[in-house]
């Protein structure tokens, strides 16, 4: 580790020791927890890969240091807050045969005892770092500040930092006046596409890098699954970043809502773009914030309601998640060339799959998770071929 990342580091742990992190555990994080208790892991999954070497010991050190700039990856729960007294996320050294059906990718983490957070280094012809983390206690935007503070505390660089307590409460006042939204039309349950039989519980996990970077992905990728649908209805969820209405917070909390949104068989990309678009200016996502959950979730009102779901009907049809642009440059230091970026989705409950976007240069790069079953890969790979024709044939 360089003097200068020595310095950081003393500089950080200063600042940490001076303010104490704790925060309340938000209406969000709370529906997390509920998930969670059904016994499905509620994790983000992150990989960076590339060539070149990243050392493990520098890498410990710029995981700490990095985590005393960004005290929310270091949290336990204590009642109805989390506090900044758990240990630092573990670097774990993996073979190089590691692949994504290793128990690393499966295991949960503990909320209550820590960590919240670890990494897993896995070098090899391709070098690849993964970041597990709590969906609770984070979500993709708060995850990505943090690896690349990792990364600039590799280059002796300061990190940036987010120590912001805020929660969801901070942005439904930032966002202004915001109109009540019509609560979802509860759906009955919509037959599984992916598959047949019954699941084992195992995420599914398939990749897909497609040699285009068109606008309005989410909305084209929507569009693609409506092709497949086994009704005439299905049902979405756009995750969307609260941080969008103040810039000027820095956070790794989950401020993640979600959008939910009608899809019709054979529908058009541009008709969900503006129906996207609409509920975005119409900030949908603060509104949905004020319902009662327990009385008005569109898709599970209680636990016992949740742990009845078979896997062969589902209240949503999808998740799809775009990360925007990723600068492959945050993750570069001076041995290690970041060549790739893409995402592992959990598994959601009452949702049958979770697409994840990300553009890198002029592609874009796509994971699809779904339950592991009879006919799930190919069918999983037939969706992923027509999202791969619609992002191709961009009009």
């Amino acid at each position: 580790m360089t003097a200068t990342a020595v310095r950081t580091t003393a500089t950080t742990a200063a600042t940490a020791a001076r303010r104490p992190y704790a925060r309340r555990i938000s209406q969000i994080e709370r529906g997390y927890l509920n998930a969670a208790a059904t016994g499905t892991p509620q994790l983000i999954q992150m990989v960076v890969e590339g060539e070149g070497r990243i050392d493990p010991e520098a890498l410990r050190e710029a995981v700490r240091g990095a985590t005393l700039a960004n005290p929310g990856l270091a949290v336990r729960r204590r009642a109805a807050t989390w506090r900044a007294d758990g240990p630092p996320p573990p670097v774990v050294e993996l073979p190089a045969s590691t692949g994504f059906d290793a128990p690393f990718f499966h295991r949960d983490l503990d909320v209550v005892t820590g960590p919240v957070c670890e990494v897993g280094l896995i070098e090899g012809p391709l070098t690849r770092l993964v970041v597990r983390a709590s969906h609770i206690v984070t979500d993709g935007r708060g995850l990505r500040q943090w690896i690349a503070d990792v990364f600039r505390v590799l280059r002796g660089e300061q990190p940036a930092g987010a120590d912001s307590v805020v929660d969801d409460t901070h942005f439904r006042t930032a966002a202004g006046t915001v109109r009540a939204a019509p609560v979802p039309a509860r759906l009955g349950g919509l037959p599984a596409i992916l598959g047949a039989g019954p699941a084992d519980g195992t995420p599914l996990w398939i990749r897909r890098r497609v040699p285009a970077c068109p606008s309005a992905v989410t909305a084209r990728v929507a569009a693609a699954l409506s092709r497949h649908l086994a009704t005439d209805e299905g049902r979405l969820i756009v995750p969307v970043d609260l941080r969008r209405h103040d810039r000027s917070v820095r956070s790794t909390a989950n401020l993640t809502s979600q959008l939910v949104l009608d899809l019709h068989r054979e529908d058009s990309w541009k008709r969900l773009h503006g129906q996207i678009v609409g509920a975005l200016l119409r900030k949908r996502e603060v509104a949905s914030l004020d319902r009662d959950f327990l009385r008005s979730n569109p898709f599970a009102n209680s636990l016992r309601e949740a742990q009845e779901l078979d896997g062969t009907r589902f209240p949503c049809t999808a998740i799809i998640s775009d990360h925007g642009r990723i600068d492959t440059d945050d993750y570069r230091t001076g041995q290690f060339r970041p060549t790739g970026f893409f995402t592992l989705p959990m598994l959601v409950p009452y949702a049958e799959m979770f697409l994840s976007a990300c553009r890198i240069g002029d592609e874009t790069e796509l994971t699809l998770s779904c339950r592991e079953r009879p006919g799930a890969r190919e069918a999983s790979e037939a969706v992923l071929d027509e999202i791969a024709r619609g992002l191709l044939a961009a009009d």
